[in-house]
């Protein structure tokens, strides 16, 4: 898997292979879960017998029925209708303005025959008289009078037209008090030509006049009001419920006869077989598809290097995907049993794996998408779309394994974490039945326990068996496993302990030295500190040529050319590493056994030779390296020279060993050891400060105390 990893980061640039990735992913999640979203479907036709009970998968609304109920309701709505007062004073106005034009004419008339005494005056009158009646408008309906009719009105009495005209006046007002409608105008007509003809007051020559004008002046004075009425109609449609089909509705009984409604109701909720709708499949597509957009971006913006964001997302789909499946299986048994089986669900073993392989922020993320799938694959047959208290077991119990998680250090710690799990397991169950209050046996409290505690326990369980093969297969290197390579109890340690003990204290001091460093810079402290430990493994083949391991204080190399002492000393380094591959130890280690000497200089043998032939080739003194290749490496490195050099000086004082310190590194600098790793001068000169204040607290000056007497 490494090396497929490497290979697709060498041919394909990050941002193409993590869409590429998650592409195959979705479409996996896809096909997981389509099955999940396309419901129960039915091969029936009208007029048939229905073979079985059939009820609603889903909740939807019957809008032709609802529509029908709109419109009859609305056509039960009694229209509104206003009253206006002033019509009918308007309408006596309009009587009255006539016979004042036609007094008014009168007047003129008898003025002007006094003056001129022609008889074409009437007929100028009639015409101006004419003019001014045509002017007056009665909604709608202009005064008609003939010019008969006007000729006989001037002809009458003064006192008779002012009689008529205050009688009909009254007429009109008191007819016009009461609520016409447009339906009633006629008979209100009929009504009013009753009242003039019983008044005997109007003179029998202008009474059909009277009628005429009286009937003109009828109108409806309570008018229907278009926007008060559209309004009822629109409360009242608006006040009826939606026809809906509920879930779990029976739609149809075993042999009942499918007609015409029935058969619109399965069409609607989308069970006939001919009539599936392709909608839920797109939704479960933009579903997935919102899912891996959080992935992407996750991923892209996470500041790393592209190789271990590679490793981490194929981790993290292969977790991911490995969970659905696992849901899609336990909900094979779902329809056996009557209870949630969705809280069997080992919840918290997505999170606890992705935070010890990746880190936190993508286990919060995948916690948060793993809850929506499962609201998905176990949702019963008549529930939303959603199984709402799965998603939120899940994340409640994913969450809580994330927290308690946190800082745990040792392997032990997961299953005190499963532990805290269970408690937060049964307290979201206990919160889910109290609030269905539905009535449950001992039967099913004792399931709902068993499966708060067994959903935890499962999930540690599972945890403990599952990362060991992962981090094989990826070829990672964990905190748990390297607090496990950090046990004194380790078979090499106890071999560098026991063969090399000068050896193994230098890797102790070269530990603490190189711990801190990395940790003031932001490097993996437990890495270097476990990778010290085991760094110089390949001096357990030749123990007495190091001088730490020099107890009697005869050193074989006096004896030994400085060729062949050179050699011993180098192949330390390529013994340690084919000792620690033999062991199978993570390649983190390895890396570290072979990289802590770069290709520096064995300086003291060089220039021994150098005395003998000085046309030595400075090469042929120098270690084969490579050179260190990450941070922790190169503080290894610095920390491994520093600790020799402090250890063999005579009274190291403080500002001594600030000095040999700034030389050290300064050596390395320049002999170009820290050229492939990314450490900067700004981290150098916190590794400076950090090995001085550690190595001053190891060597301080101690009182002297006085001599006994």
């Amino acid at each position: 898997m490494i090396h497929f990893i490497k290979t697709l980061n060498r041919y394909v640039r990050f941002p193409l292979l993590l869409a590429s990735l998650l592409i195959i992913a979705g479409i996996i999640q896809f096909f997981l879960m389509v099955r999940d979203i396309e419901g129960e479907h039915y091969d029936i036709k009208l007029f048939q017998l229905s073979p079985e009970t059939i009820r609603s998968a889903k909740t939807v609304e019957d809008t032709e029925k609802t529509e029908e109920d709109k419109e009859k309701v609305a056509n039960e709505v009694n229209p509104v209708y206003t009253f206006s007062p002033d019509i009918g004073k308007n309408q006596a106005a309009i009587i009255k303005s006539t016979f004042d034009y036609i007094i008014e004419a009168q007047k003129t008339i008898s003025e002007e025959k006094k003056k001129s005494k022609k008889e074409s005056l009437r007929q100028e009158q009639i015409k101006n008289l004419r003019e001014k009646l045509d002017e007056i408008d009665t909604e709608g309906q202009t005064i008609r009078l003939t010019d008969q009719e006007i000729s006989t009105l001037l002809a009458q009495n003064n006192e008779d037209l002012i009689n008529a005209r205050d009688v009909l006046t009254s007429i009109i007002l008191k007819k016009l008090s009461e609520s016409i409608r447009q339906e009633q105008v006629v008979d209100a007509k009929a009504s009013v030509e009753q009242s003039v003809r019983e008044n005997f007051t109007i003179p029998e020559s202008i009474r059909s006049i009277a009628i005429a004008l009286a009937r003109t002046s009828i109108v409806e004075t309570e008018k229907k009001d278009n926007k008060l009425t559209k309004e009822r109609i629109e409360e009242a449609k608006a006040s009826v419920d939606p026809t809906r089909i509920l879930q779990g509705q029976i739609i149809v009984q075993e042999g009942q006869l499918i007609d015409r409604d029935v058969y619109h109701q399965l069409e609607i909720t989308g069970m006939l077989s001919n009539k599936q709708s392709t909608k839920p499949i797109i939704g479960l597509g933009l579903f997935i598809f919102l899912q891996m957009a959080f992935f992407y971006a996750a991923f892209y913006n996470w500041k790393a290097d592209s190789k271990l964001k590679t490793r981490n997302l194929i981790i993290t789909m292969i977790i991911y995907l490995s969970s659905i499946i696992v849901m899609k299986l336990l909900n094979l048994v779902t329809s056996e049993f009557d209870v949630n089986i969705g809280f069997l669900f080992p919840a918290a073993v997505i999170p606890m794996l992705i935070l010890v392989l990746v880190n936190e922020r993508i286990a919060l993320l995948t916690t948060t998408m793993t809850a929506a799938v499962g609201g998905i694959v176990f949702q019963e047959g008549y529930s939303s779309v959603l199984q709402m208290e799965v998603s939120l077991y899940i994340i409640f119990s994913g969450f809580a394994s994330i927290y308690f998680m946190r800082n745990a250090k040792k392997r032990s710690s997961v299953m005190k974490t499963s532990l805290y799990v269970a408690a937060v397991n049964i307290a979201f169950i206990s919160f889910y039945l109290l609030l269905s209050q539905s009535n449950y046996g001992a039967k099913e409290l004792a399931y709902y326990i068993i499966a708060a505690i067994s959903s935890a326990i499962l999930s540690g369980a599972l945890m403990l068996g599952l990362l060991p093969f992962i981090e094989s297969a990826f070829g990672m290197l964990t905190t748990y496993r390297l607090i496990e390579l950090a046990n004194p109890n380790h078979p090499l340690l106890k071999k560098i302990l026991v063969e090399t003990p000068g050896t193994y204290h230098h890797s102790i001091m070269v530990a603490n030295l190189a711990d801190a460093a990395c940790e003031a810079i932001g490097a993996d402290g437990l890495l270097a500190r476990v990778g010290c430990y085991y760094h110089d493994i390949g001096k357990t083949r030749r123990p007495g040529f190091f001088v730490e391991n020099q107890m009697s204080g005869i050193n074989p190399h006096d004896q030994l050319p400085t060729t062949t002492s050179k050699d011993i000393i180098i192949a330390h380094v390529e013994d340690g590493a084919k000792i620690l591959e033999q062991h199978k130890m993570p390649k983190e280690i390895v890396d570290v056994a072979r990289q802590h000497h770069g290709t520096s200089l064995v300086k003291y043998f060089f220039f021994k030779e150098k005395e003998n032939n000085p046309d030595v080739e400075e090469s042929e003194f120098r270690y084969a390296g490579p050179k260190p290749q990450t941070k922790e490496i190169a503080i290894i490195s610095v920390a491994d020279s520093v600790e020799a050099a402090v250890r063999s000086m005579k009274t190291p004082t403080s500002e001594g060993i600030k000095q040999l310190v700034h030389n050290i590194v300064q050596d390395k600098l320049q002999d170009g050891q820290f050229d492939e790793c990314d450490l900067s001068i700004r981290e150098l000169k916190t590794v400076e400060y950090v090995f001085c204040a550690t190595l001053n607290g190891i060597f301080h000056s101690r009182i002297e105390y006085p001599k006994p007497k």
